[in-house]
């Protein structure tokens, strides 16, 4: 029996959100930023918007020379999550087989569910039904035999489409999918098969295993796959999705500075952010990497690895400064700063992590209080005072395991 997999994508997500709550941006182009006032990007433009050429991580000034008329919107993240959850508890309700790939898009396998509800098709149309009632946003889905061909699918009639590939409909639906529509076939793959005489999924899947392989590696044989429509990956419900791989933040400057006392003071608060999260999910890391984007934005990272698993700010902060005095071309004014910890593991023995106990209570204590009044309500001294913190949230936020809180990465 060929297997029913649907991916149901949020259409202009977070600006949707926001015209549903605010009944004056409807049918207005609207760009939802970090700060409206401050040096941003666009996390999400509305279609209205789209339609002047608005895209996502445009820069504010770009996207105003397109569309002067352009609302733009501080992002509310809280909100975000909300309704993604509660769209989750929907699809659950169709099959257990619901895997979330970003905070707007998901693969439901409903295999051995779909003649409970009348079809897959019958399915994807409650689904959107309910979403348009509930949320009074809209939502693209794609009907297929594997999550590949899904995706392709629900893109083909983007917003508020409903696309349904037969086995029998695979071979058309290659022959006019051009390679760079496929997630995962970036601008230099695809001028590299271009360069191959190749440009669509079909042509793609007619070269040889071999040639690909000569030409890409390793790479080559899963872009064989994609060319012929193979995908044999399965839908992981999100509560057994694989542990993160890592955990970072990121901050751009409200302005462009080299002083180094403030750039240290931002280092710092990141650093804690991150011990924090760690923290949060029971995770701890070896591998601190650090990125210094200048203002010509030329772009820097490096990275050390420790002798045993971290999970405390300070810590975190002290490795990197040592990599922020490695990597700093002194003079140089710094745009961004990001810091990040990766080679994870989970629940590792207290015992490993600190010589004296009492710092682990320490931190529990102060996590618990800023679980609850808010993230640095309780900080070290040099942190203290007004801060803000971002009103924007990652596309690969996920949802939180069973007992946990969701987190991004």
């Amino acid at each position: 029996m060929a297997r029913e997999v649907m991916h149901v994508d949020m259409d202009a997500f977070f600006a949707s959100v926001e015209q549903a709550t605010y009944p004056f941006l409807r049918h207005r182009p609207v760009g939802v930023c970090g700060d409206p006032d401050g040096r941003t990007v666009i996390a999400a433009a509305s279609y209205e918007a789209k339609a002047f050429g608005v895209k996502t991580a445009m820069t504010v000034p770009a996207a105003r020379k397109l569309c002067p008329d352009i609302v733009l919107v501080g992002g509310h993240p809280g909100k975000y999550i909300d309704t993604s959850t509660r769209a989750l508890a929907i699809y659950c309700r169709y099959t257990d087989l619901v895997e979330v790939f970003s905070i707007d898009e998901a693969f439901l396998d409903v295999t051995g569910s779909a003649h409970l509800f009348g079809g897959a098709r019958e399915i994807a149309r409650r689904i959107k039904q309910e979403v348009g009632e509930r949320f009074r946003i809209t939502c693209s889905i794609g009907v297929a035999p594997n999550k590949l061909l899904a995706k392709l699918a629900g893109e083909m009639a983007k917003p508020d489409g409903l696309t349904v590939v037969a086995p029998g409909d695979v071979p058309a639906l290659l022959e006019r999918t051009p390679v760079e529509k496929v997630c995962g076939i970036g601008p230099r793959t695809t001028a590299r098969l271009n360069r191959l005489g190749v440009r669509t999924l079909a042509e793609l899947g007619r070269l040889s295993p071999k040639t690909l392989r000569t030409v890409f590696g390793i790479v080559g044989i899963g872009l064989h796959n994609i060319g012929t429509g193979q995908d044999d990956s399965p839908v992981m419900p999100y509560c057994h999705e694989a542990d993160t791989k890592s955990m970072g933040h990121s901050l751009t400057l409200e302005q462009d500075t080299r002083d180094i006392a403030v750039i240290k003071r931002h280092l710092l608060r990141l650093s804690e952010q991150v011990g924090r999260r760690l923290r949060q999910d029971g995770y701890a890391g070896r591998t601190v990497s650090l990125v210094l984007r200048y203002a010509d934005f030329t772009t820097t990272v490096r990275q050390r690895s420790l002798g045993k698993h971290i999970d405390d700010g300070c810590r975190i902060y002290q490795t990197g400064l040592v990599l922020f005095d490695e990597l700093y071309q002194p003079g140089r004014y710094i745009r961004l700063l990001g810091i990040s910890v990766s080679n994870l593991v989970r629940h590792l023995k207290q015992t490993l992590l600190f010589e004296d106990p009492k710092s682990r209570s320490l931190f529990g204590a102060v996590d618990a209080v800023n679980d609850r009044f808010g993230e640095f309500s309780v900080a070290r001294a040099r942190l203290t005072g007004p801060q803000r913190g971002p009103n924007v949230i990652p596309p690969s936020w996920r949802p939180a395991r069973q007992g946990g809180t969701p987190a991004g990465s």
